[in-house]
């Protein structure tokens, strides 16, 4: 190099948009002519001025973090740190003010249509919806039915998993109100990014997510059984075998309720008290993390142990409320899924704010039929699956796996829905030693307290970590990203900024095993803790 000559130093970004993906997408920071998009340019600025270096530091920093504080996921039976990436997901305000109309107005609409499932039926009286595909569903139950929330509240907390097409346009993917997970990962995101990247953080004005497990606590107190001026809140695990117990332990301690497992619990005389060392306390509200299969050995499975016995009578005598409902299940179906537009309009005389993501029902032998003859092309996923499992994307698959796809289709098509393949929006991501674009779902969560529906600003970001795939799900290599929602006032998340360097609340004590990570709609091996003690019982897999 002659003197004089400028050497040039490779920007993390170099390259990027040249990287390829499933298909075209959307990138939430860089548009198709290489500009920078409004929001991200803070975000944008701060990482094109580190090296590849200096971003793999604060990677691996994070990493460590998560395995010093027990935010691990088991793969193949070693545990590893939940993977964080150091780059976030940055919305506008105006963007997440659709988000949260949608999601809000999405809850709105679960809520009527569990009360009328498990009630008056109407929406199947007039039409909206047929009664076999609501009575065929695997989760809807009819030991729920007459159980009258206190406050009219069914789905206390909600998941709502939305994608983003190639147009930008925030679409529904599926509903989770049974016992969505994942929460726990956006409070420790949050946590962690403030100390990865404290200067930028303290820059930008996010919008707050510590104060999820106080919102979440007054609903859980504000559906208590009337006539209950003090409510006693228990979370109810499976216990510490348990894929998620981390994030169970982590809400009871930063509500400051009991974690209890069913074993602690005792119900006669249709009242719910729990075992103390001074002896029995009433409970009036529990949060559970158990699946309805296992909550209730009188009404469900009699060999679980991981429940109570008479907490559906208890319930139904209106002396305990029971967070989420039993029988939420039905509204998480994804045939259920396909009617949510037009229940919107029937329930509450609007258009969906977010649209679903076109879907053919494989029961209807029309749809069935233009399934089977562009299987190649679409996404077939079975209507009670979660995590998943059991989805097979056409354009991936093999011949085997489509013929075998088929016979499946033919012999259960009430079982199956399809969908486009949809090009999920991608965000700037660390792999390896290079910035890449990497497909990434959004889970915002919602706390309904009978009053409001609350959306806490974020959610979980899920991103698939490898190249040109769209599974986001940790137990198939995906990750996560803090999500920084804006906000168009002078509002900026101190909470976290205050506690750089200390310990929180949130701070959990180092006594479970690894985690699965987040599922989709519930604790994905609920049978983990019971397995312990009853051999009969498989272990489901990951």
């Amino acid at each position: 190099m002659q003197q004089g000559d400028v050497q040039h130093l490779p920007g993390v970004f170099d390259g990027y948009s040249a990287k390829p993906t499933a298909g075209p997408a959307w990138d939430e920071m860089i548009a198709p002519d290489g500009s920078v998009r409004p929001p991200a340019r803070a975000v944008h600025g701060a990482v094109a001025s580190m090296s590849v270096d200096d971003l793999r530091a604060r990677s691996d920093s994070l990493a460590a973090t998560f395995l010093d504080r027990g935010v691990t996921f088991d793969l193949a039976g070693e545990e590893r740190p939940f993977p964080i990436d150091v780059v976030p997901r940055v919305l506008a305000a105006h963007e997440w003010a659709t988000v949260e109309a949608g999601v809000r107005q999405r809850v709105r609409v679960l809520e009527r249509f569990l009360a009328d499932v498990y009630g008056p039926m109407r929406a199947v009286a007039d039409g909206v919806v047929p009664r076999y595909v609501i009575t065929s569903s695997s989760h809807f139950h009819r030991e729920a039915a007459g159980i009258d929330p206190a406050n009219g509240v069914r789905v206390h907390v909600s998941g709502i998993d939305l994608v983003r097409d190639a147009a930008g346009r925030f679409c529904v993917l599926e509903d989770n109100v049974r016992v969505p997970s994942g929460v726990s990962y956006v409070l420790e995101n949050r946590r962690a990014m403030t100390q990865a990247l404290p200067d930028l953080f303290a820059s930008m004005r996010v919008r707050p997510v510590s104060d999820y497990p106080e919102r979440l606590l007054a609903a859980l107190q504000m559906a208590a059984p009337a006539g209950v001026d003090d409510p006693t809140v228990v979370v109810l695990t499976p216990g510490v075998y348990n894929s998620a117990y981390f994030e169970h332990a982590l809400l009871a301690r930063s509500m400051g309720v009991e974690l209890v497992e069913g074993r602690d619990l005792v119900c006669s005389g249709n009242r719910v008290r729990m075992l103390t060392t001074e002896g029995e306390r009433r409970v009036d509200v529990i949060y559970r993390r158990v699946d309805d299969d296992f909550l209730d050995p009188v009404q469900f499975r009699s060999d679980s142990m991981l429940g109570c016995a008479g907490l559906l009578n208890a319930a139904r005598a209106g002396s305990v409320t029971i967070a989420n409902a039993v029988g939420n299940g039905v509204a998480d179906d994804k045939l259920v899924y396909t009617y949510m537009p037009d229940l919107t309009r029937y329930y509450l005389g609007e258009d969906p704010v977010l649209a679903n993501v076109d879907t053919w029902r494989c029961e209807e032998p029309d749809h069935l039929a233009e399934v089977l003859d562009r299987l190649d092309e679409l996404v077939v996923k079975p209507v009670d699956g979660s995590g998943g499992k059991g989805i097979v994307i056409g354009p991936q698959a093999s011949a085997p796996q489509l013929d075998a796809l088929r016979e499946r289709l033919r012999a259960d098509p009430r079982g199956w829905i399809a969908q486009p393949v949809v090009a999920l929006s991608t965000v700037p991501t660390l792999v390896g030693e290079e910035l890449a674009p990497r497909h990434v779902d959004l889970r915002p969560f919602a706390v309904h307290d009978g009053e409001d529906v609350w959306v806490l600003p974020g959610g979980l970001t899920r991103v698939a970590l490898q190249e040109s795939t769209l599974v986001v799900n940790s137990s198939q290599g995906g990750g996560s990203k803090d999500t920084w929602v804006l906000s168009d006032r002078a509002e900026r998340d101190t909470t976290e900024l205050g506690r750089l360097g200390g310990t929180t609340e949130l701070e959990i004590v180092r006594s479970s095993p690894p985690d699965a990570g987040p599922a989709g709609d519930g604790d994905n091996r609920q049978q983990e803790q019971q397995q312990q003690q009853t051999p009969t019982i498989g272990r489901p897999s990951c």
